[in-house]
C-alpha cells in the first residue's frame, strides 16, 4: 500500500478514512489540520501537523487527499486543492468498492464517489469533488470541479452542476435542469427549473 495524508479532520474526514481504507490501496500516515486547529482522531487516525508544515510532510510522501467537508462555501476546499496542486502532489480518484462507475463516464482527480453512490453513463465529474452516501448522477450529467452533491441527492439526466455548488442530502434535480455556479441546494428540495450563479435555494 501507499502512504496517504489526509487534509482536514472534520467529521467528512471520518467517512474519507472508511471509504479510504475500504479501497485498500492506500494507508492514512495521519491527518494535517489548519493552523489553529489540532484536534485528533484517538482512534482513526493521528494529527502529523498542521497547514503550515505541508511542504515538510510532503518530502517522503507525496500523495494526499483533500478531506475538508463543504456544506455552502466551496472556498476552503478550493484553496486547499489549488495549494496541493502548486506542491505537485499527487490527488488520486477513490472510489468506493460498493459504489458504482460507469465505464462510460469520467471523473477528475481529488474526487471521491462514497460507499453506495452511483453514477450512470456518459457522466463527467470534476476534481475535488464530493459524490457522498448513496448519491445518484444519472446519464449524460455534467458535474463541474469543486462540487459536493451530498447524502441521497437524485440528479436526473443532463443536468449540469455549475463550478463550487452543493446540492443537498435528498434533493432531487430534474432531467435538463442547469444549476449555476456557486449555487447552494436546500437539504430535499426539488428543483425543476435552471438556478442561476450564486443562489441560495433552501
Amino acid at each position: 500500500m501507499e502512504h496517504l495524508i489526509l487534509i482536514g479532520g472534520g467529521g467528512h474526514a471520518i467517512s474519507c478514512i472508511d471509504v479510504i481504507e475500504s479501497t485498500r490501496k492506500y494507508k492514512i500516515k495521519g491527518i494535517v489540520e489548519s493552523d489553529n486547529n489540532e484536534n485528533s482522531f484517538s482512534s482513526f487516525a493521528p494529527v502529523i501537523g498542521t497547514d503550515k508544515d505541508l511542504p515538510r510532510l510532503f518530502q517522503d510522501t507525496n500523495i494526499a487527499f483533500n478531506a475538508l467537508g463543504q456544506i455552502k462555501s466551496a472556498i476552503p476546499r478550493i484553496k486547499i486543492f489549488n495549494r496541493l496542486k502548486r506542491l505537485k502532489v499527487e490527488l488520486p480518484f477513490i472510489i468506493s468498492p460498493h459504489a458504482y462507475l460507469s465505464k462510460r463516464s469520467y471523473v477528475g482527480d481529488g474526487t471521491i464517489l462514497m460507499h453506495h453512490s452511483f453514477v450512470n453513463s456518459n457522466v463527467s465529474i470534476g476534481e475535488n469533488c464530493i459524490i457522498n452516501t448513496k448519491a445518484s448522477i444519472e446519464h449524460d450529467v455534467v458535474i463541474e470541479d469543486h462540487c459536493h452533491i451530498s447524502t441521497g441527492a437524485l440528479v436526473n439526466g443532463n443536468v449540469r452542476v455549475g463550478q463550487g455548488s452543493f446540492i443537498g442530502s435528498g434533493a432531487i434535480i430534474k432531467q435538463g435542469v442547469k444549476i449555476g455556479k456557486n449555487v447552494v441546494i436546500g437539504a430535499g428540495r426539488l428543483i425543476l427549473n435552471d438556478v442561476l450563479d450564486n443562489a441560495v435555494v433552501k
